[in-house]
């Protein structure tokens, strides 16, 4: 990868977020990916190049009227979206193609015209996870989370803080599912939904969407829109389930593609002004903060709980609210990335005063996949 050889110049997410039972979840997809093509002035004839996740790209790009050159149906969990930025770098490095559009439409909550397979079957969860009762998320993340606060220390309380320093950023978003402040004691007198999560401790379950389109640096100025340059990229992948983790209290995945994006990208810790991780549960931004190595082990937690994360602290994190309190359709990270390209554009409401290099880490799976993206507005 080329250092800021490829741009985003287009952005956006569908135009309503919430509960959209009146969308197919390929309605939901056209609507993010003509928002984002308006955005930067193209057309579906400009497109030569398509990813997508959790649905068959080949249809989306004829429900577009798109021809690509390049397809990538990469679908790994929430942060499919994270590798396609990194694919489509790679692609259009390459000659392959030269705009890509990477497309994202979930109708998460109302299930309208979801396809039936599941994203990733696998036949180690079906004979070493389902038959004990980890069905799910909130079932399957227990497993870690009860880990690491044996192992380190983490509190309840500290899991709290994670939802509560969200929910303050949220505020500053017209379009966040929930706005209104919440305090530790609201997150720990929540329904209880799998110890130790509480209600306010697991995320949204949302209809939405959301897209980019990326080409060539050189190309960029060439469009009405500020680009985000794409510094560096990293993905990584452990197992196909919790249980099979190396050790419960830190990602291989997570280590994998943090240290593959800052060393592309030539940065260290202390040059991110922004930061988005992967929120579906309170415990994954703890998990993030220490295996992309900005904390020690069993730092994050009082980290967070410090309020070195929240608004006006010294390393502003989820700046949208995250899964938790923004939006989350089942695979947040397109969400994450429209944060990120919105605070290097100087546009996200809940504005990062001097934002030049934002990083962007998200998980898929269960811990078993992860994606990074570092972004910068200097090319």
């Amino acid at each position: 990868m080329t250092s800021s050889s490829v741009a985003i110049v287009g952005a956006a997410e569908t135009t309503v977020l919430g509960q959209l039972p009146h969308m197919s979840q390929v309605m939901l997809h056209a609507d993010a990916a003509l928002n984002a093509m308006e955005d930067c002035g193209l057309t579906a004839k400009d497109i030569d190049g398509i990813a997508t996740a959790s649905h068959n790209p080949g249809e989306i790009a004829a429900y577009l009227g798109i021809a690509p050159e390049w397809v990538d149906g990469t679908s790994v969990g929430g942060c499919s979206f994270m590798i396609h930025v990194r694919h489509a770098v790679a692609a259009i490095e390459a000659g392959l193609c030269n705009t890509v559009l990477v497309t994202h439409g979930e109708s998460g909550r109302s299930r309208v015209g979801v396809p039936g397979a599941p994203i990733f079957p696998n036949h180690v969860d079906l004979q070493f996870e389902k038959p004990y009762g980890a069905a799910g998320a909130p079932t399957k993340f227990t497993l870690p989370v009860l880990r690491m606060m044996r192992e380190t220390g983490l509190t309840v309380e500290q899991l709290a803080m994670v939802a509560v320093v969200q929910r303050e950023w949220a505020g500053f978003h017209p379009r966040a599912s929930f706005r209104d402040p919440i305090t530790v004691d609201d997150v720990l007198n929540s329904k209880m939904v799998a110890w130790p999560f509480r209600l306010l401790m697991c995320c949204l379950v949302t209809d939405g969407g959301g897209a980019l389109i990326l080409t060539s640096a050189d190309r960029a100025k060439d469009y009405p829109t500020r680009p985000v340059y794409i510094r560096g990229a990293g993905e990584g992948f452990e197992a196909p389930t919790i249980s099979q983790m190396r050790d419960m209290t830190s990602s291989a995945a997570f280590r994998t593609s943090g240290r593959l994006a800052f060393e592309s990208a030539g940065i260290d810790h202390a040059d991110v002004d922004h930061l988005m991780i992967y929120d579906a549960f309170a415990h994954i931004p703890v998990y993030g903060l220490e295996d992309l190595g900005f904390v020690g082990r069993g730092e994050a937690g009082p980290f967070i709980a410090e309020g070195n994360t929240r608004p006006g602290g010294r390393l502003p994190m989820n700046t949208n609210g995250g899964g938790l309190s923004y939006m989350h359709s089942g695979m947040y990270g397109m969400y994450a990335l429209q944060e990120s390209v919105r605070q290097l554009r100087g546009t996200s409401p809940a504005q990062v005063e001097g934002a030049e290099i934002s990083v962007c880490h998200g998980v898929g799976g269960m811990f078993s996949a992860a994606g990074t993206v570092v972004m910068s507005n200097v090319a």
